[in-house]
């Protein structure tokens, strides 16, 4: 009950303290192109159902019919306003919407696709859809520039499950077994420190793993000093060495 009247304060309290900045933003995106501003996006939902995700489009038109789904640095398919409201995660507020409809909270594992997303999760990273997807996360925090991790990669998809993927959902189980409003709280704080300041950000985001007593290997990787190299999802025995091919 704390967590929802929490989300729903925030969403409120976003969407009218930054209404002028979103009409600004949403007017910047039509004018470039004079099509629809916003992007309405399939997500799997708490539960794995599906519900409507909504986003300031940062993409071309029908971008999302290229079929792939992560995107790195120099993705063509990205408007030059877009740039920008990626850069400052400023297209991700819309989602307050969804916060209001109850599809979404502030904090929770990032909504995934059904493809190359939840199609491909073992058994332990199903646990992810126990908990309202969420507009921030720790994830948000560690890989912040995932869309650098991702440039030059032959495909991003597949870089994104060896590299970021198994990461990614070690956190979103470990925030899922701490959950509590206070942690919502300091990932909140966390997100917007590291608009400004990525390093301490980071190690915000360590000492919370070391107070909880997470996995070193986690611990670790979330320090990001070292490159990222290819692992296996929780649950998973090998690394996902080939393009997935969703089903028809």
């Amino acid at each position: 009950m704390a967590k929802r009247l929490f989300d729903l304060a925030f969403a409120v309290t976003f969407l009218v303290v930054l209404s002028p900045l979103l009409a600004a933003a949403l007017f910047a995106v039509w004018l470039q192109d004079r099509s629809s501003p916003v992007y309405a996006a399939r997500r799997v939902a708490r539960g794995n159902g599906d519900f409507t995700m909504y986003k300031i489009r940062s993409m071309l038109v029908d971008a999302d019919k290229s079929g792939v789904n992560s995107t790195g640095d120099g993705d063509t398919r990205v408007t030059r306003v877009g740039r920008l409201v990626r850069k400052t995660k400023f297209d991700e507020f819309l989602q307050c919407v969804n916060i209001l409809k109850g599809d979404m909270s502030v904090v929770g594992p990032r909504p995934n696709t059904r493809a190359w997303g939840v199609d491909l999760y073992t058994a332990d990273e199903m646990r992810l859809l126990s908990v309202r997807p969420g507009i921030t996360d720790l994830a948000s925090i560690v890989f912040s520039d995932e869309a650098a991790i991702l440039k030059g990669a032959a495909h991003p998809d597949l870089a994104y499950n060896q590299l970021i993927r198994p990461w990614k959902s070690r956190l979103g189980l470990f925030y899922i077994d701490h959950m509590n409003l206070g942690l919502d709280l300091r990932i909140c704080m966390l997100t917007l420190g590291a608009l400004t300041d990525k390093r301490r950000a980071l190690d915000g985001v360590v000492a919370l793993l070391e107070r909880h007593g997470a996995d070193p290997d986690l611990i670790a990787v979330c320090r990001r000093e070292r490159d990222l190299t290819p692992t296996a999802p929780p649950g998973a025995r090998s690394i996902q060495t080939e393009a997935y091919e969703p089903a028809t």
